[in-house]
């Protein structure tokens, strides 16, 4: 099992397919896009699938979230679903995406053996998206959540960022859309994921900011923590229910304590957290034949080595250098 010396036990394993992505998020990378990943530094298909194999048969992984960039830009990515789902225990799967693509792909990955995506969506008004992610996608986006909902993809996860004076007034309005369209909405506090480094702690919209605007117009009952478990995101069930609404308060409210994370990035590094400065490499002793025992060694050491927690509740919090692109959310 991967365990670190907190006592934490990873069984969820994060995967970066491509650092590349077709949108231009304010609050993820600079308009011009980034230095992309050179192709020969990219894990293949058969790298991925093979160290997907080593976590989940040697070292209890139960999970698996396809990331990116954006991960319906990688070609072969229905033929890595469906090895993944050929194993043997088949880990349960799931994949975040800007949905722009789903539309054309939903159907294809809930047969290849998808169970669900996350998709993200900050705002219902087209120029706002326009303004967030410097491209016209938002009918895109939108179809690409309907298709998910009829292939079955369920529940289908938005995951939304309130940026201030761009979106931050529509929490109740995306509440309401979510209910009426049966998908499970999570706010999540922004954070310093933009390589430009604009984040300001002192102008984001927190967890406490998010419940007050949606205390507004619903009344908000917290979920126990019991049914929370090692998720992300703190619930509220919605005027009484069925309906919840989670809010992952990454900055304010760190649930670092009850991490069940790793992440393999693109190039095949291991991180044990998102906003780690240390990586572990895994594509050399791939490319080197090790055999599985030798990198799942490996992989033990660095997760042995996590820090307690990711250091995002300390106002002096530096950002990392490298690119979240390429680590995946």
């Amino acid at each position: 099992m991967l365990i670190d010396t907190y006592g934490r036990v990873a069984t969820d394993l994060r995967v970066s397919l491509t650092d590349r992505c077709n949108l231009r998020c304010t609050y993820c990378m600079p308009e011009e896009g980034l230095q992309w990943l050179a192709k020969p530094d990219l894990l293949t298909d058969d790298e991925i699938v093979r160290l997907i194999g080593i976590a989940v048969r040697d070292l209890g992984i139960e999970e698996v979230r396809f990331t990116g960039g954006e991960p319906l830009l990688r070609p072969g990515l229905p033929g890595i679903i469906e090895r993944v789902a050929g194993l043997t225990p088949r880990p349960r799967m799931s994949l975040t995406t800007n949905g722009i693509g789903l539309q054309r792909t939903a159907a294809a990955l809930r047969d290849a053996g998808l169970d669900r995506v996350n998709v993200s969506l900050d705002t219902l008004r087209p120029e706002v998206f326009q303004a967030l992610t410097r491209r016209k996608r938002h009918d895109d986006v939108l179809h690409g959540l309907e298709a998910a909902r009829a292939a079955g993809l369920t529940p289908v996860k938005v995951n939304t960022v309130l940026m201030p004076g761009l979106n931050d007034d529509e929490a109740p309005d995306l509440l309401a859309w979510a209910i009426a369209h049966d998908y499970e909405l999570r706010f999540i506090e922004q954070m310093p994921l933009d390589a430009q480094h604009g984040w300001k702690r002192d102008g984001m919209i927190t967890a406490g900011d998010i419940l007050t605007s949606l205390r507004t117009r619903f009344t908000l009952t917290p979920e126990s923590e019991d049914a929370r478990g090692s998720a992300p995101a703190e619930r509220w069930i919605v005027d009484g229910g069925p309906h919840r609404v989670g809010v992952i308060a990454s900055v304010t409210r760190p649930f670092c304590r009850a991490c069940d994370r790793t992440r393999l990035t693109a190039d095949g590094q291991v991180r044990t957290c998102l906003f780690a400065t240390e990586e572990t490499d895994l594509r050399t002793a791939l490319r080197s034949e090790a055999p599985d025992e030798e990198i799942a060694r490996l992989w033990k050491v660095a997760m042995w080595g996590k820090k307690a927690g990711s250091g995002l509740d300390d106002p002096s919090f530096l950002q990392p250098e490298r690119p979240m692109s390429a680590i995946g959310g």
